[in-house]
């Protein structure tokens, strides 16, 4: 425990040496603690972050961030951190995932925000600026689940802990756990929904991203996805830089914003609407469909910079029939996207049928109309493929 206890103290030192005190924690707040080994019960036995004047604040050293597109979890928002011990910094990969040290703590944090008037409903789309981005206020939301993952000597740990009713401290729930929410719509539609917080085991079936390695990986820590801005302590700079600036990320391209890839932002209709739709398919998809991933006997590859042909899905007949094609005959048919495979199952909420498999029980209708949108704007026609 001695030791831990000065890795974490002199962890919290660097970090408020480097102006790194986020989120109003005080010098009275434990230090983080990366601990070594075992499953800790509760959240707050990492330090990572601490509920106190009405907010959920982040430790001194946690740096959050976020991603140019998302994964879609059931409307949810998230706040995203990381953490590394002193002296220690992630490898930049153009491509890939970063080489993280052994130490480093990833997590994420799943939150609505509530209706408004006192209404028990969740909201389905919310600009999280208006609760400081990093720093929750706990009156305007409603804190369900912090995911982590941990970097152990022997490889990554998936540990999934569940909030409170009193959203004080969240509690280790390895084996999952069901949660029933309404949703409320834009459109003022309301939705019943049981949101599923995955099990261990359904961690991997995702974070396994190599089935030949057997390879635990974080998903989103790519540059592609990181290659943006974000506002640190009222500060906005790209996020790549920053994480080099204050020792966290090495080797890095000069100029990153304009050297590393840059996935686009699904929700931004100034962007072109390929990138957009291809971006989402990345980040929802990939971490399957690539050619080494679990899906990769489907030939379906979606992850960026795969070739826009049959393994994208284009005039390609399924590998089997059954519920899942809904009597399609291609994954995607240009200029037809009802009659699709992939809207099809992007738009069900169906066990057998939706994809991704994980992840949802409700159907993303803004993402689905954007990959229908994507199909019915392509050149029409399997014929000659």
């Amino acid at each position: 425990m001695r030791g831990l206890w000065k890795q974490g103290a002199i962890a919290l030192a660097m970090a408020a040496a480097a102006g790194l005190t986020l989120g109003g924690c005080t010098r009275s707040e434990p230090a983080v603690s990366f601990i070594t080994e075992g499953n800790p019960p509760k959240l707050s036995d990492w330090h990572l972050m601490a509920v106190n004047g009405g907010r959920l604040n982040l430790n001194a050293g946690v740096v959050p961030y976020d991603l140019n597109t998302p994964l879609f979890t059931d409307y949810a928002q998230k706040l995203r951190t990381i953490w590394m011990p002193q002296g220690v910094s992630a490898t930049y990969d153009a491509e890939n995932t970063f080489n993280f040290p052994v130490g480093t703590i990833i997590s994420k944090t799943f939150y609505y925000p509530r209706e408004s008037g006192g209404g028990k409903a969740v909201l389905a789309t919310y600009d999280s600026s208006r609760n400081g981005g990093d720093r929750l206020a706990l009156d305007q939301v409603r804190l369900m689940e912090t995911r982590l993952l941990v970097r152990r000597a022997d490889g990554w740990i998936a540990l999934p802990y569940v909030w409170n009713a009193e959203q004080t401290d969240a509690v280790l729930a390895r084996t999952g756990e069901q949660i029933p929410v309404e949703v409320l719509h834009d459109d003022q539609s309301r939705q019943p929904l049981t949101y599923v917080v995955p099990n261990v085991n359904q961690c991997a079936a995702c974070h396994v991203a190599d089935i030949k390695s057997r390879q635990f990986q974080p998903i989103g820590p790519k540059a592609r996805h990181l290659n943006r801005d974000y506002t640190h302590e009222g500060v906005s700079s790209n996020q790549l830089a920053y994480l080099a600036r204050i020792g966290y990320l090495r080797g890095l391209p000069d100029d990153p914003a304009r050297a590393a890839p840059r996935n686009a932002n699904w929700r931004d209709s100034s962007q072109p609407l390929d990138a957009r739709a291809r971006a989402y398919l990345d980040i929802n998809c990939a971490h399957c469909h690539n050619d080494k991933g679990a899906a990769n006997t489907t030939a379906l590859h979606l992850n960026m910079g795969a070739p826009a042909n049959l393994h994208l899905g284009l005039c390609k007949p399924p590998v089997a029939a059954g519920a899942g094609t809904g009597g399609h005959s291609f994954g995607i048919y240009p200029g037809k996207p009802d009659e699709s495979i992939m809207v099809y199952r992007l738009n069900s909420a169906e066990t057998g049928v939706m994809m991704p498999e994980l992840g949802r029980g409700s159907v993303h209708r803004e993402g689905v109309a954007l990959i229908r949108e994507w199909i019915a704007a392509m050149k029409q026609g399997c014929d000659q493929r």
